[in-house]
Formats: C-alpha cells, sequence, structure tokens
C-alpha cells in the first residue's frame, strides 16, 4: 500500500498495526518483535517520504489538471494522523512556509518594501486565503492550517516592518506611519475575532468619558479601532512557543494576534506623541485667546469656556493615543498632558490683575495695590472655579489612564503636581480677590484718619468712612458669594477678616489726636464695622460659613475695642488697663496710646516727680 500510494487502505491498516505495537511493548526486546518493529519504521518512512513529494505539488497549478489530486492529497492527511504528531507539524510547518515564500519575495522588493505599502500585505493573505479556501478543505479542520498560516505571516511581517522602520534615515510621515499603523491594528483585529484567543477589543469608553465629536480633530484622529496588547504578554507567549510548553497549534490555545505586528511601532510613536503635544499647544493658545473671561447666563458651575474645552480636547487625546497602544507611547503623552494643564495654569495666573510695583508706584502710594473693577472681581472667581474644575479632573485624568494603560507603568501616572499647581492657583487668586478688596477700603481708611477726633463735641450717627466701608461690601459680597463655592467663600471671608481686622486697629494709630468723645464715637463706629463684616455671610447668601466666622471676626475686631477702651480708661488706670485689656501690646504701642490720648508730657513729668521728688520747677 504504502509503494503504491494507497493512503486512504494504508492509514487503517496504520492504526490496526500501532495498536498491534502498543501491546507488544513489553517484548520490544525479542528479535523477531524487533525485527518487525523496525520494518514497521522503514514503511512509515516511506509514506511519510511519498505524502511530503505529493504535498509539493499543492499550490503549483496541478491540482486544476489531475482532477483526483485533490482527493489523493485529502487521503493523505489520513495517513499523516496516523503517524507521529511531529510529522503533521513538519508537514503544516513547511507548506506555511512554501506559501509565503512569494510573499517574502514580493515585499522585500524595493517597490513594496515600504511603510506606505503595509496595507497591501494584509490584502495579499486575506486574498490567497480566500483564492485557496476551497483546495485548502482537503486539510482536516482539527490541522487549522489557516490559522497557522497567519501565525506565520505575521512574524514575517513584523520582521520585515521592523527592518523597514529602522532604515528610515529622516523621521517617517506621521501621517503614513499611523495609517501603517492603524491597518495593522485592524488586520490584528480580524484575525483575533477569527481565530480567538487573546484579550478581546474592548471599548474604553467606560474608562474614558464620552465627549462627542471633535469639530478641530485632524487627519490622524480617524483612527478609531480599539485594542488590548500586552507586549511583554506576546514576548512570553513567543518564548513558550519556542520551548514547547505552550500548544500554539490550536486557536484559542493563549496565541495573541493583539500586537504580534502593531507592538513594532512603539520604538518610533515619538513623532506621534510630538504631533499631539503640538496640537493641543496650539489649542490651547486658541482657546486662552478666544476666551470671553465671562459665564453665559444661567450656567450652574461658573468655570470659564476654555477649562472644560481643554479637557475634551485632552480626553480625545488620549482615545486616539490608547486606539494605537497601551504601552510608553501612552505615558509619554501623559506626561504631555501635564505640560498642557501646567501651561493653562500659567495662562489664568496671567489674567489675574495685579498690583502697582516699580520707582512711580512707590512715589505715588500704590506700590501693592491691586485695584479692580467689578468685572475684575467676576473673572477672578471664575479662574478660582475653574481651577477648582480643572484640579478635580486633572485626578479623574489620572485614574482613568492609569487603568488603560500597561499595568507596568501605572504606578508612574500621577497628578499630583499639576493638582498642587490649581491649587496654588485658586490660593492666589482668592488673595488677589483680598487685596482688591483692601485696595477699595484705603479711600476709607485715610477718612477715617482725618476725622478731628480730639475736637468732637458729641457722639452722633456712625461715621462717614464707615457707610463707605458698608457701601463697598454690600457692592462685592453679593456677587462673590453667588460665583465661589462655599469652601472658597470661607476662605475668602477668613482671609478678608484676618486682613480688615488687624488694618483697622493699626489705623486708629495713625489718628491724631483722640478726646473722649472722640474714643466713645470710634468704638460706636467699630462695633459698627463689626456688625457689617457679621452680615457679610447673609450678604452672600452661604450661611453655612456663618459660625466660624463670626468668631474670626469677632475675635480680631475685639483688639480694636480693647485699644479704645484703654484710650477711654481714666488717667491713673490706663496703664493697669492697658495691659488687662492687651497683654501682648508693646511700649511702642503704649507710648501711641498715651500720644492720642494727650498724656504722654504729663506721663513723663509724673515719671520726673517720682524720680527726684524734693526738686523745683517751673511751671512753664
Amino acid at each position: 500500500m504504502a509503494s503504491k500510494r494507497q493512503y486512504k487502505e494504508a492509514a487503517a491498516q496504520l492504526e490496526a498495526v500501532n495498536q498491534l505495537c502498543s501491546h507488544f511493548e513489553a517484548y520490544r526486546d525479542i528479535p523477531k518483535i524487533t525485527e518487525l518493529r523496525e520494518k514497521f519504521k522503514n514503511i512509515k518512512q516511506i509514506l511519510k517520504s511519498h505524502v511530503f513529494s505529493d504535498f509539493a505539488s499543492l499550490g503549483t497549478g496541478k491540482e486544476t489538471e489531475e482532477t483526483n489530486l485533490l482527493q489523493h492529497l485529502s487521503d493523505a492527511c489520513l495517513v499523516v494522523d496516523a503517524l507521529e504528531p511531529s510529522v503533521r507539524e513538519e508537514l503544516v510547518n513547511n507548506f506555511c512556509s512554501r506559501e509565503l515564500t512569494s510573499y517574502e519575495q514580493i515585499f522585500e522588493g524595493a517597490e513594496l518594501a515600504k511603510l506606505d505599502k503595509t496595507e497591501r500585505r494584509y490584502a495579499w493573505i486575506k486574498r490567497r486565503i480566500r483564492t485557496n479556501e476551497e483546495i485548502w478543505k482537503i486539510f482536516p479542520p482539527s490541522w487549522h492550517v489557516p490559522y497557522r498560516l497567519c501565525i506565520q505571516f505575521c512574524k514575517k511581517t513584523r520582521k520585515q516592518l521592523e527592518g523597514i522602520l529602522d532604515n528610515i534615515k529622516e523621521k517617517p510621515d506621521v501621517g503614513t506611519l499611523l495609517l501603517a499603523l492603524q491597518r495593522t491594528l485592524e488586520f490584528e483585529d480580524e484575525l483575533a475575532e477569527k481565530f480567538g484567543g487573546g484579550a478581546s477589543s474592548r471599548e474604553i469608553g467606560n474608562e474614558i468619558e464620552e465627549i462627542g465629536r471633535d469639530s478641530n480633530s485632524q487627519s490622524v484622529s480617524d483612527i478609531r479601532k480599539k485594542y488590548e496588547r500586552k507586549l511583554v504578554a506576546n514576548q512570553r507567549s513567543e518564548a513558550e512557543e519556542k520551548d514547547g510548553s505552550k500548544d500554539l497549534s490550536v486557536p484559542g490555545a493563549g496565541f495573541n494576534f493583539r500586537g504580534i505586528i502593531s507592538s513594532c511601532f512603539e520604538p518610533h510613536l515619538t513623532i506621534y506623541v510630538e504631533l499631539e503635544q503640538k496640537t493641543l499647544m496650539e489649542n490651547l493658545e486658541k482657546l486662552v485667546q478666544e476666551e470671553t473671561w465671562d459665564i453665559e447666563e444661567g450656567s450652574q458651575n461658573n468655570v470659564l469656556s476654555s477649562s472644560m474645552q481643554l479637557f475634551l480636547i485632552i480626553k480625545r487625546s488620549l482615545k486616539r493615543c490608547s486606539a494605537l497602544t497601551k504601552n510608553q507611547t501612552l505615558f509619554n503623552l501623559f506626561k504631555v498632558f501635564e505640560r498642557i494643564l501646567k501651561a493653562y495654569v500659567a495662562k489664568l495666573k496671567a489674567r489675574l490683575p495685579k498690583g502697582g510695583v516699580g520707582i512711580v508706584a512707590a512715589a505715588t502710594g500704590m506700590d501693592g495695590q491691586i485695584k479692580m473693577s467689578d468685572r475684575d472681581e467676576r473673572v477672578i472667581c471664575y479662574i478660582v472655579n475653574s481651577a477648582e474644575y480643572c484640579r478635580k479632573t486633572s485626578g479623574e485624568l489620572a485614574e482613568s489612564v492609569s487603568k488603560i494603560i500597561d499595568p507596568q507603568l501605572a504606578a508612574g501616572v500621577d497628578m499630583s503636581a499639576v493638582e498642587e499647581e490649581f491649587s496654588g492657583l485658586i490660593t492666589e487668586a482668592l488673595m488677589t480677590l483680598v487685596h482688591g478688596l483692601e485696595t477699595k477700603f484705603d479711600s476709607e481708611m485715610a477718612a477715617m484718619t482725618r476725622v478731628p477726633w480730639g475736637t468732637l463735641e458729641s457722639v452722633g450717627d456712625q461715621s462717614e468712612y464707615v457707610n463707605g466701608i458698608n457701601m463697598i461690601l454690600t457692592s462685592s459680597i453679593p456677587v462673590l458669594g453667588s460665583l465661589l463655592s462655599p469652601i472658597h467663600f470661607q476662605y475668602f471671608l477668613d482671609k478678608l477678616a484676618s486682613s480688615l481686622g488687624p488694618r483697622f486697629y493699626a489705623n486708629i494709630f495713625k489718628c491724631k489726636q483722640i478726646s473722649e468723645t472722640g474714643a466713645q464715637q470710634m468704638l460706636l463706629d467699630t462695633q459698627a464695622v463689626k456688625t457689617i463684616l457679621l452680615e457679610i455671610p447673609s450678604l452672600g447668601r452661604q450661611t453655612s460659613t456663618a459660625a466660624s466666622y463670626s468668631k474670626f471676626v469677632s475675635r480680631e475686631m475685639s483688639k480694636a475695642e480693647a485699644l479704645l477702651k484703654v484710650i477711654l480708661s481714666p488717667v491713673d488706670s490706663v496703664a493697669d488697663t492697658y495691659r488687662a485689656l492687651l497683654p501682648e501690646g508693646t511700649p511702642m504701642e503704649f507710648q501711641r496710646i498715651l500720644e492720642l490720648k494727650v498724656l504722654l508730657l504729663l506721663f513723663f513729668f509724673l515719671c520726673y516727680l517720682e524720680t527726684f521728688p524734693n526738686k523745683s520747677f517751673s511751671v512753664s
């Protein structure tokens, strides 16, 4: 049967003799058994030789000339299955190698060995499989010949593409590079869906918030197919295949088509990251230039449009990159996001009103003063809200990236530095708001020092400068309270109280002499200012901050009240009163109090009398 190539009959006999060999395994040392086993071995070798010879004609066109050839080869497959598994493995490998010989020759030529011809590679293998589909039915399904052919095709393609990418003298055109990568990813997805195995393709929209279509997207953003690839896992699979520890001859047994070719693009995607950075920076500049620094009426979050648009653009960039790779390139792009967000912090800081500086400002008394309009105050509030939105969203962005990036890189995905910069911007903006209101108070503080406190004849209603303070606060606070969040509004109020309280206290020392009537009037004014400050939370319609804030204001303004009570105290008890009410006061402050009471000369005179009781002196 072997000599006559009667494969079907020989296959049946092979199965029977194989069973007999197993039965006589215990008698293999008997000469006759040894002789028969050797004869059987030679017959199998003859069969193998004939089968391999006959299969060499497959694909040469003989199958159309010899009508019985395909059936003959189908019977030969029965013989192969009856022989050792290594025979089948060798036959399939030889067949696949022979099928791909022409592919290697075609795409190693100067005409097609180019990056922009990558798509034609995949068209070639798909056409080859489609054309030979009927012919290859001679192979038993359990051999998985198309699957094994595709594995070899992918490995050869990867090797050729690596050579092309490594030998490009200049940086490849980013559009060509990404198109080649896109077609490669699509081909890998098709193979994975056809043969199974490896991680299935997953949309990453659950990790990256859906943000709609980008009207400004460029041609590279057409890449939409998603895939999951673990380069380390692929390398491990290849190693296991080499040492035979994993059977990859069966679809789904552990071979992962996703990334088998496309991972060779990873070291060359620097130009892609550079393009994304350039695009993001240009978009940032455009967003800031087009920013109106105003909020549309009815907006609930009071966040600048540029902040929300910037994150939409960043998330689109993340989607594009995650469709290409989830390894080092994605990590590099994440670092670009950090730089873009820090640049946005600088843009927002530059929009904050600045205080007067330089020689002219110092000469005119404007040094450090921040003049703000009502619009400036609103803009500062928008910047605070936008910085808070960016701080929170930056953390969410890092969390999303850490979930989709290669686990080995996830530990380095951290936005804490960016979050700190946005927090610093919030603090600076709120302090700018406080300094702006302080500047508005300058004229009222100056008016307070011009009141003739030493010659007042009676105590009346609160002074005009108090009305001015009240007008400034009632004009600004309701707007600020409506725009700022409760936590930021409370911070602002605390800083305002900690500034205005000590300033009011210090301003009393700037006044000239204060009579008893003047001190009583000033004490009334101080209580009025305290009441005005205590009413600020209700002006801002944020009563949740009232308790802690009221305690803060009362503590700060009580110092001014204590100072005025010292001034009102009798001459003989002024020192004791000062020590009791202002225990942390300084000798310089006490001296100034005496000057305000017109007691300094009398004080020195009394000290003179105590020191020299018997000394005569002139009344003058």
